[in-house]
């Protein structure tokens, strides 16, 4: 398993935006899929987002029209642009990239969404 390196999570207000990264130390190219899943407290892993080798997207319908995955291959990087945040969207955002033969994740970020 490799280690992707999440980073961006922080404390915004009801209404705001944030950006979370996830850095590959692997080409990014070699998964044929990239996940960002929220895991709220005594809760299981929701899946938030998807991008797939083809360039396809899903979203979970609580998150659908407010946030967008993308990624930058140059920079072995995901991203998931979050905006219109909400309550319910607090949670540790987990990134994921799936190979044929093993699954790599970041550590988590924490993302509060509070006034």
């Amino acid at each position: 398993q490799v280690r992707m390196v999440n980073s961006g999570g922080g404390l915004a207000q009801p209404g705001g935006s944030l950006r979370l990264s996830c850095e590959a130390p692997v080409n990014i190219t070699d998964y044929y899929v990239m996940n960002w899943y929220r895991q709220d407290p005594g809760k299981q892993l929701e899946l938030v987002a998807r991008l797939t080798a083809a360039g396809t997207t899903n979203y979970s319908d609580s998150v659908k029209g407010r946030f967008t995955v993308s990624a930058d291959s140059a920079k072995n990087t995901l991203y998931l642009y979050m905006n219109n945040l909400k309550p319910e969207d607090t949670g540790v955002y987990y990134c994921n990239g799936e190979t044929s033969s093993r699954g790599d994740w970041g550590q988590g970020t924490q993302v509060t969404v509070s006034s």
